[in-house]
């Protein structure tokens, strides 16, 4: 009877011991975070910063995979047909996010329906830079001085769909500019040029060029914003200089559609307290970046962010190269 009872005894501690991986409480594994860029750039930098800090409430690792290519549209392609298990997320951007359908024609996924939003992970606006030696002294006299000889200038942006060429599209739309644009394979090298004089402007996420704006290799003219930032308290804003000009750059934590609402509920906690930690807080100052207001947080904050960014960006993009294109005509 004895024996009999132990191997019951035994069973049971096996049967217990044996637990399938789906019953036990999210996440039981590392998590895989795809950034749709290079390594280095802006996505992978704020990226790696989120990711440090929800791992500490997770108890998991974040393991960020940079997938690049088609404008970041490759990753974010990944992302979306991953399994919906909650085990592999991705960080997009203002051009995966909301630029991508009016620039890529055959894209596989859809910003604001292939994805469950998890919430907002920052907002950097765009600083509009050129080459040290360029002679305007304000805002309003280098936009004049673009109009008077954009066609002998040439932009420069880290690939189309970037965030620097979105918004360059953006802006030199908005004000009557067709210089010749020219395409890098990120961030790095476009600055490189600019500091070396090859190429003659830029509209870039202020986190890019801090570093050179506080070296004096490149002239800022401006934040696009409505306030300064207080990494670059001595840049004057588009708003307070007159003009009509406001992009600002933002990156979204998303997860493929149908994930468990177990884990949809603790990624948006630890982003909320990843937002919150004094180091994130810290290098977003450093990188001229802000968190989202604690209202706009969450897949509901994300959603309307997204919707109301495609509704504002694709018409001009649109339009731009529609025009573009008639002039090569």
């Amino acid at each position: 009877m004895r024996l009999r009872l132990s191997i019951v005894a035994v069973a049971a501690m096996a049967t217990g011991f044996a637990q399938p991986a789906a019953a036990q409480p999210y996440p039981n594994k590392p998590i895989t975070v795809i950034v749709p860029f290079a390594a280095g750039g802006p996505s992978d930098v704020v990226t790696r910063i989120i990711s440090e800090q929800m791992s500490r409430t997770l108890g998991q690792q974040l393991v960020v995979e940079n997938v690049g290519g088609a404008g970041g549209t490759t990753g974010m392609t990944r992302a979306a047909q991953a399994a919906p298990d909650g085990y592999t997320i991705a960080v997009g951007n203002t051009g995966t996010q909301a630029a991508s359908g009016a620039l890529y024609a055959n894209i596989k996924y859809d910003p604001v329906t292939s994805f469950q939003q998890i919430g907002i992970v920052n907002y950097t606006p765009q600083a509009i830079v050129a080459k040290a030696s360029t002679e305007a002294k304000d805002l309003k006299s280098f936009i004049a001085y673009l109009q008077a000889n954009h066609q002998k200038l040439s932009y420069g942006h880290a690939g189309v769909g970037s965030t620097a060429h979105v918004s360059g599209v953006v802006f030199n739309a908005q004000f009557g500019l067709s210089p010749g644009l020219v395409a890098y394979r990120g961030t790095g090298p476009a600055l490189n040029d600019l500091v070396g004089g090859q190429i003659d402007y830029m509209v870039d996420q202020s986190l890019n060029v801090i570093p050179q704006i506080k070296a004096g290799t490149i002239k800022a003219y401006a934040i696009a914003a409505t306030e300064r930032l207080e990494g670059l308290p001595d840049v004057p804003t588009t708003k307070e200089q007159g003009v009509d000009f406001i992009f600002t750059a933002w990156h979204v934590m998303v997860a493929p559609k149908s994930i468990p609402q177990e884990a949809v509920d603790r990624l948006i906690d630890a982003l909320g307290k990843a937002l919150d930690d004094p180091n994130t807080k810290a290098r977003y100052i450093e990188l001229g970046s802000t968190a989202p207001k604690p209202e706009d947080r969450g897949p509901v904050g994300a959603e309307k962010l997204v919707a109301s960014e495609v509704a504002r960006i694709n018409p001009v993009l649109k339009a731009a190269m529609a025009k573009a294109a008639e002039t090569e005509k």
